[in-house]
């Protein structure tokens, strides 16, 4: 009987782990990059919304990034953990954020890729019809990136 008890207890805790870890790019974020905080000034996170200098924008999660993935959008170490996500987003190119400063210059940004380890965030915006491809090779010679922005908690 102990013995179920425990394995209940420790599923329990793995359960409220994976769950935390979906849900941590969720909520208010501090520019932390001077990037971020001559562009976009502070964001927020919801399921549905991307909130940019008291500007809303509908998003559409469309997929999990991978580790390797992860680690050739933002120099990450792929073995070190965090989580990221792929967003579908509509920025319109003359819409105009911080110091009249833009996302993408003229051009609409369409793409979001997240990455959260601990209490950063990170953000990289892409123009462009096309879904980003995440390998390092890509990332090298994207002309669709837009920037890298980095947020704290």
């Amino acid at each position: 009987m102990n013995q179920r008890r425990l394995f209940c207890a420790v599923m329990g805790l793995v359960l409220a782990c994976c769950l935390s870890a979906v849900a941590q790019e969720k909520g208010a974020w501090r520019a932390a990059s001077k990037t971020a905080q001559s562009i976009t000034g502070d964001v927020a996170l919801s399921d549905e919304k991307l909130a940019i200098n008291f500007s809303t924008f509908v998003i559409a999660q469309i997929r999990h990034l991978e580790p390797a993935e992860l680690g050739a959008a933002f120099d990450a170490d792929a073995s070190a953990g965090g989580s990221g996500n792929l967003y579908r987003l509509n920025i319109p190119g003359d819409k105009k954020f911080l110091h009249k400063n833009t996302l993408c210059g003229s051009e609409d940004t369409q793409w979001m890729a997240t990455y959260v380890l601990g209490k950063t965030l990170e953000i990289a915006f892409f123009s462009g019809p096309k879904m980003p491809v995440f390998t390092m090779d890509a990332m090298e010679n994207s002309t669709d990136l837009c920037g890298k922005f980095s947020y704290a908690r």
